[in-house]
C-alpha cells in the first residue's frame, strides 16, 4: 500500500470515531510514520522483538486545566509498517487501523492502558453482536 493510500485509511478510521468524541478532540495532530523509532519504542515500553502500531504523545484531556496557556498539539502517530506486516488481509488491515486510531484517541481522553483494553473488549463484543 502506498503511503498516500495508508493516509487515506487512517483518515477513514478517524472519521469513524463518533462525532460526540471527534468534536472534543482539540489541538491534536494525527500523523502517519513508516516505522516507530527506537525512542518511540522505548517511550511506549516495547521490548526487543516487540512492535508498536500507534502512539499517543501529549497531555491527556483529564489532566488539563482551562487556565493553561497555549501548548503544542498532542500527537497521535499511526505506524504503517507494523500494520501491514501484521495484517492478514485488506479487511484485517482496515480493522487494525480503525482499532489503533480508537486506542490512541482513548489515551487522549485520559484512559490508561488497562482501561483502554477493557473498552476495546466491550467495543468488540458490541460489534460482533
Amino acid at each position: 500500500m502506498t503511503p498516500h493510500e495508508f493516509d487515506q485509511l487512517v483518515e477513514w478510521a478517524y472519521a469513524r470515531i463518533p462525532a460526540r468524541f471527534r468534536k472534543r478532540l482539540e489541538n491534536v495532530a494525527v500523523v502517519v510514520e513508516p516505522e516507530p523509532s527506537p525512542r518511540q519504542l522505548a517511550e511506549a515500553g516495547v521490548g526487543p522483538g516487540g512492535t508498536l502500531l500507534g502512539l499517543y504523545q501529549g497531555r491527556p484531556l483529564t489532566s488539563r486545566s482551562v487556565f493553561e496557556s497555549f501548548t503544542m498539539p498532542d500527537r497521535i502517530t499511526i505506524f504503517q509498517g507494523p500494520h501491514e506486516r501484521l495484517a492478514r488481509s485488506e479487511a484485517h488491515l482496515r480493522q487494525m487501523v480503525e482499532d489503533t486510531v480508537w486506542h490512541e484517541v482513548a489515551h487522549y481522553f485520559g484512559m490508561d492502558e488497562r482501561r483502554v483494553r477493557a473498552a476495546e473488549r466491550r467495543r468488540m463484543r458490541r460489534g460482533s453482536s
